[in-house]
């Protein structure tokens, strides 16, 4: 049996990650449900990868962060104590990680591999390109998408799909976070 692999992304509904100006984390729209949400996402046993430059960027940003800044939120804490595998062709151990591991390779050749030894479902947050070739391989079983209520047009930074492979898309679950937070996970199959 193979591991199921969720590729997880924060999104503005125009399909940025992140944004510069004056957006803050989260878009600035976070509630009390989307966190609580999160935490729970995190409960259950699973091994978390990143690209090498997701978790450079987690890494730094954990690192110059206090106790009280939005990037410390429970569930981040908790996503970071979790088992990792960082996957690099340049990066060497130990990393600034309590529990983690350096793939060494090709993402693909890397991820390949996990899906088959895991005894627990594999989770990427971030790691945009990563999962862009993931995807196009076919070893992306779910991608779960929380949509902010942002338009980001002239500040938007990381376009999620941009150079992506074109997919069809089955919706697998939906909610609404704080009334105005939308997660949705689908299946994705290459378009054919």
């Amino acid at each position: 049996m193979t591991a199921t692999y969720t590729f997880d992304v924060f999104s503005s509904l125009d399909g940025f990650a992140a944004a510069g100006g004056n957006w803050t984390g989260y878009w600035g729209k976070q509630g009390p449900e989307l966190l609580d949400h999160r935490l729970s996402l995190y409960d259950e046993e699973q091994r978390m990868v990143f690209g090498a430059d997701t978790y450079r960027l987690f890494a730094q940003m954990l690192a110059s962060s206090t106790e009280e800044s939005e990037v410390r939120d429970p569930w981040v804490t908790r996503m970071r104590n979790l088992p990792a595998t960082v996957v690099s062709t340049t990066l060497d151990g130990p990393l600034d990680w309590p529990d983690a591991t350096v793939g060494k390779g090709d993402a693909v050749d890397v991820v390949a591999r996990l899906k088959q030894e895991s005894e627990v479902p594999l989770r990427s947050h971030g790691s945009l390109s990563m999962n862009r070739a993931l995807m196009a391989a076919g070893l992306v079983d779910r991608v779960q998408v929380t949509i902010f209520p942002a338009i980001t047009g002239r500040t938007g930074l990381e376009p999620i799909f941009q150079g992506a492979a074109d997919f069809d898309l089955e919706l697998l679950e939906h909610r609404t976070l704080d009334g105005h937070i939308q997660e949705l996970i689908y299946r994705p199959t290459l378009h054919g």
